[in-house]
Parts: C-alpha cells; structure tokens; sequence
C-alpha cells in the first residue's frame, strides 16, 4: 500500500464548475464490479469513518462495503443498489454478520435518494455518474466526505488520493485501486462585512477561495482553502487567517462578519 497525499496548487482564478454530461441509462452503463476486501477497508478509512457515522454506499453491490462501516467501524449506513438480487444478498449478509439494525438496504435508483443524512458518502460508480452526482453531493453539510474508488470528480480537485495494492481486482490489468476523498466545502462566494469597515469578497471554486480585503483605504488579496466549514487563508492580513463558517457567519475568535446579499457593506 502506498500513501499519496495530493498536495494541490490553488487555481490563479476561481471558475465557473464545468458542467456535468448529459445522464446515461443506469442500469446498463454501471455494473456491479465487487471491490476487494481490503480496497474496502481502505475507502472507510481515507473517510475517516467512526462510531457515529451514517454511511451512504450508492451502487452499494452486495453491501460489503455499509456491512463493513458496522461490523468494523461502528457506523450505521445506507446502501442503495438497482439490482434485487443484490439488495436480497445485502440484506442477508447484514443479517447473517449481526449488523442488521444498523445496514440498511433499498432498492432505489441512486439519483432519487435522500443524502441529507449522510456523513460519508462512498461510491464505485463511473466517471459521468460521479458528475451527474456531484452537484447533490456539493449541497451536503459543509464536511461531509466522500469517497470515491477508481473514478474522480472532474475539475472538483480531491483533498486526498490514495493508491492500494489490489491482488483481488477484477478488472483493469494494473492491479492496484486509486481511491479520493474530498470533503464538502461551505459555499462562501459573495460579499460578507464586518465592524469598523471590514470588507471581504470572495470566489470561490470548490475547496480553493480567493479573497479580497478591504479595510478602510487598504486591500489586500489572498488566496485560502476549505476543510468544510474551515478556512485557512495564506498570506499577510491585518486579522485572522483561521476561519470558521457558520452558516451566514464567518468567526474568528469575537470576530465575525456577516454575508451579505447587496453590492456593499
């Protein structure tokens, strides 16, 4: 198993996200391909998945992966399969390791399910599935993760990417897996204002926000990212480089601003 944690450059400007391709037919553009036990080990923890977690697999197969996040993580989940046949087998499976109360079958076509509830959100779907999902998937709380085997999001860059041995594999002629995790980022862009002046505006793409702060006669422009509801400015500023948002707040210590929807503070 080898460890690869991207380390990613900020984009010089904030850009509209592309938009996904048009939908493909489900049921035939995504089989069931059985990820290998130890691949699934690895996607629960590049999640960070714990007691307390409500784990949302979409094309969860024959449930390996939500059975697993209980029996060894402690969470409850939610795998959402197509198939009957594999929901049946999930759902015996469930029973059959004493997880059954906390790993939840249904079949459901994965475009119409609730993923409000979800903590993580796991997937072994194909690159234009994935980015049919993702706007469902930015709508999620603010760190909220999601975890992805083989297939990426797009230009939505991901915060981690890990490379694992796998033996098992069933397709490809490298046997090695490629997972990435991202973390729900809070949507911060617009005009947000503060006491004694303070003024920011913010782009915003994805993880990566460039800032602008005005004080008074000066302004400085710096760039930041999210980890969630987390934002870390880089570079010099009169204040805090260490945010946290909080719905229509950003706090700093007794430091807050306030967004704001006209075109000045």
């Amino acid at each position: 198993m080898a460890l690869a944690a991207a380390v990613l450059p900020l984009p010089a400007a904030a850009q509209p996200p592309s938009q996904p391709p048009p939908l493909p037919p489900l049921a035939e553009e995504v089989p069931f391909i059985t990820t290998p036990d130890n691949v699934t080990l690895a996607l629960l923890r590049l999640a960070g998945v714990r007691r307390g977690d409500h784990v949302i697999d979409l094309g969860s197969g024959d449930g390996r992966i939500v059975i697993t996040a209980a029996r060894r993580f402690g969470a409850s989940g939610l795998g959402v399969e197509i198939v009957p046949e594999l929901v049946a087998r999930s759902r015996a499976a469930a029973a059959s390791a004493g997880v059954a109360a906390k790993a939840e079958f249904l079949e459901q076509d994965l475009f119409k399910t609730d993923l409000s509830r979800a903590t993580v959100v796991t997937m072994y779907l194909l690159p234009e599935v994935n980015l049919q999902l993702r706007p469902a998937l930015l709508a999620l709380a603010p760190g909220t993760r999601i975890v992805s085997h083989d297939w990426d999001l797009g230009d939505w860059l991901p915060d981690e990417t890990l490379v694992v041995d796998a033996p098992a594999k069933t397709i490809g002629r490298e046997k090695k897996s490629r997972l990435y995790r991202w973390v729900v980022p809070a949507p911060l862009a617009g005009l947000w204002c503060g006491d004694g002046g303070l003024q920011w505006r913010i782009s915003q793409q994805y993880q990566f926000v460039q800032l602008s702060w005005q004080q008074g006669p000066r302004g400085w422009t710096l760039p930041g990212r999210l980890d969630g509801a987390a934002l870390q400015l880089v570079g010099a500023a009169p204040g805090p480089l260490r945010w946290q948002a909080r719905g229509d707040e950003l706090v700093a210590g007794a430091q807050r601003l306030r967004r704001r929807g006209g075109e000045g503070c």
